[in-house]
C-alpha cells in the first residue's frame, strides 16, 4: 500500500474544493446570459450560439464576454474569443482554468 504524505493530500483537497463542476459553471453562465440579455427565461446548453439568442450582435457579444471574465475571474485570450463557435466551448475554457 502507498502512502501519501499530508502535504500531498492537502494540495488534491485544495484543488478539487476550488474546481467547479461543469454543472456549476452552466449555472453561473445561465445568469450572465439571463442579466446581459435581459431576459430570465433564457436557459443555455454546450450547442448555444449566437443565432439562438435574439438580441445577440457583435456589441452584445463584447459586453457577455466581459460579464463572462468579470463573473470567473478569468480572461480569455482574443484568439480564443474569435473561435469560440459555441457556449460548450466557453464552459471547456473556463473549466481548465479552474474556475
Amino acid at each position: 500500500m502507498c502512502s501519501v504524505s499530508p502535504e500531498v493530500l492537502e494540495m488534491v483537497t485544495v484543488k478539487k474544493e476550488t474546481e467547479m463542476t461543469e454543472k456549476e459553471i452552466y449555472t453561473r453562465l445561465t445568469r450572465v446570459f439571463q442579466d446581459v440579455f435581459d431576459d430570465d427565461t433564457l436557459q443555455i446548453n454546450g450547442e448555444t450560439t449566437a443565432d439562438d439568442v435574439d438580441d445577440w450582435d457583435s456589441l452584445s457579444h463584447i459586453t457577455l464576454i466581459a460579464a463572462v471574465e468579470n463573473e470567473f475571474g478569468m480572461r480569455f485570450k482574443m484568439k480564443e474569443v474569435s473561435t469560440m463557435a459555441n457556449v460548450g466551448e466557453m464552459v471547456d475554457l473556463i473549466a481548465e482554468r479552474g474556475h
